[in-house]
């Protein structure tokens, strides 16, 4: 009996013996505050980048092929008129839109350059944080990416829509600014849900 006793007291703690911490998946390092807020991983996972490419892919290729189609029917300056005010006018621009910075080809290669590498960057970091995301900035991505191998490659971008109230431009120049309209109605769709 007594060594039934001495067993006993041995396998129960003392209270000089440090105890094992009980942590809760769930809960904070205290084990007793629930977590109000999960964090999850906003960066881009394959399925972002899929979506990005292929957004990338066909803005790329529909206004490459569109501006081929132009400069290779129509001589520089020509037009065709269309319908109303609509005409379809080949020029060119060695500088951004609206002919801006038209005699700085080299600054505005790198600034598009640099746009195209933080928006990569972006992507990367929070790919995954709104669902249509790949769309806008495959819209902006591509259309940027298209005028930048234009001003590598020839020194100046094709411009051909013209509605004569208003500077020509190519299919890259409406894919950009509907990427940054898609991207404003996002932001502003998701702060009127949070409000």
């Amino acid at each position: 009996m007594g060594d039934a006793l001495r067993g006993r007291r041995t396998r129960e703690p003392r209270l000089s013996e440090p105890r094992a911490m009980d942590v809760r998946v769930g809960s904070s390092t205290d084990a007793l505050t629930p977590i109000s807020v999960a964090t999850r991983s906003l960066a881009a996972r394959w399925p972002h980048w899929v979506g990005l490419s292929v957004v990338v892919a066909a803005a790329v290729l529909a206004d490459q092929v569109t501006k081929h189609i132009v400069s290779s029917q129509l001589a520089l300056d020509d037009h065709v008129h269309v319908l109303g005010p609509f005409s379809i006018h080949h020029v060119q621009n060695s500088g951004i839109a609206f002919g801006l910075f038209a005699n700085a080809t080299a600054l505005v290669t790198a600034l598009t350059a640099l746009a195209v590498g933080w928006m990569l960057v972006f992507f990367a970091r929070s790919g995954s944080r709104h669902p249509v995301l790949p769309v806008a900035l495959g819209l902006l991505i591509g259309g940027s990416s298209s005028n930048l191998v234009d001003r590598i490659r020839l020194g100046h971008v094709t411009d051909f829509l013209d509605f004569r109230y208003w500077p020509a431009f190519n299919l890259a120049d409406t894919f950009i600014v509907v990427g940054v309209g898609i991207l404003f109605a996002a932001i502003l769709l998701g702060d009127a849900r949070r409000s």
